[in-house]
């Protein structure tokens, strides 16, 4: 489970998050969705110390985040950003050996292999293994990054936008792959989405946040209504029933 217990974050005189209260439960996928510049990627990038708060506490795994020792924290929770750069020309199998990086202080093991192979066959790069991250697809690209994060072993998952810049079919590609993490591998999947209907599909839970506060929290089934959707993004939204769930219309 992770748990934002009375959690402030500040940005000058005019941005402030919190204080958030919120239950994340442990297993399947939870998306954190919201109108742009409502807090979802820092309260994600928060959760996985990649941000300080400056009230509150933050458990992952009974774990608090602002003292739990760097080296054991990267075993328990992983995180991919928007902002992947790598200056370095890496092979795909290079960048997934990074995961590895808490475990093997850069001296990879049989066993380090071992899990860099299943991380990249999860993701269906074995053929491109040895392409350069430069050479990759937008897709390919994106699907090399969260084998990456995979092959860190770690039972929390935090995702900020990996649908950011692909196109439909990639996109739907990268949701089955995760919805499938979270239900071969058992992981514990947090991302943030920008489409309502994706996370109504995928995930088994769904976060709205709105104005630095999370201001709903529960099933697809809760949450994709037009009364919440329309309350949340602030736009009249209507939800229809389709063949394979609930989906929000904008209008």
């Amino acid at each position: 489970m992770i748990t934002l217990n009375q959690v402030r974050k500040a940005y000058g005189n005019d941005v402030e998050i919190g204080p958030v209260d919120v239950e994340i439960p442990a297993g399947g996928v939870t998306a954190l969705v919201g109108p742009n510049g409502a807090g979802k990627s820092t309260l994600l990038t928060m959760i996985g110390r990649l941000l300080g708060i400056d009230d509150g506490a933050i458990e992952v795994a009974g774990y608090d985040v602002s003292s739990t020792k760097s080296k054991d924290l990267a075993k328990i929770v992983s995180i991919l950003r928007q902002e992947n750069h790598f200056i370095t020309r890496l092979t795909i199998r290079q960048l997934v050996g990074f995961g590895r990086f808490p475990y093997s202080k850069g001296r990879l093991t049989t066993a380090d292999e071992e899990i860099i192979s299943q991380a990249i066959d999860f993701l269906e790069l074995a053929e491109l293994e040895d392409r350069f991250i430069d050479e990759l697809s937008g897709g390919q690209r994106q699907r090399a990054y969260v084998a990456m994060v995979l092959a860190q072993d770690t039972d929390y998952v935090l995702l900020d936008e990996p649908l950011n810049n692909l196109d439909m079919k990639h996109s739907v590609q990268m949701m089955a792959h995760l919805r499938r993490a979270a239900t071969e591998m058992g992981r514990t999947i947090v991302i943030v989405l920008h489409d309502i209907n994706f996370a109504g599909h995928y995930a088994d839970h769904i976060c709205a946040v709105k104005t630095g506060s999370v201001v709903e929290f529960g099933t697809p089934a809760e949450i994709m209504t037009a009364e919440v959707l329309s309350r949340v993004f602030d736009t009249p939204v209507e939800v229809i029933d389709g063949p394979r769930g609930r989906l929000a219309v904008y209008y």
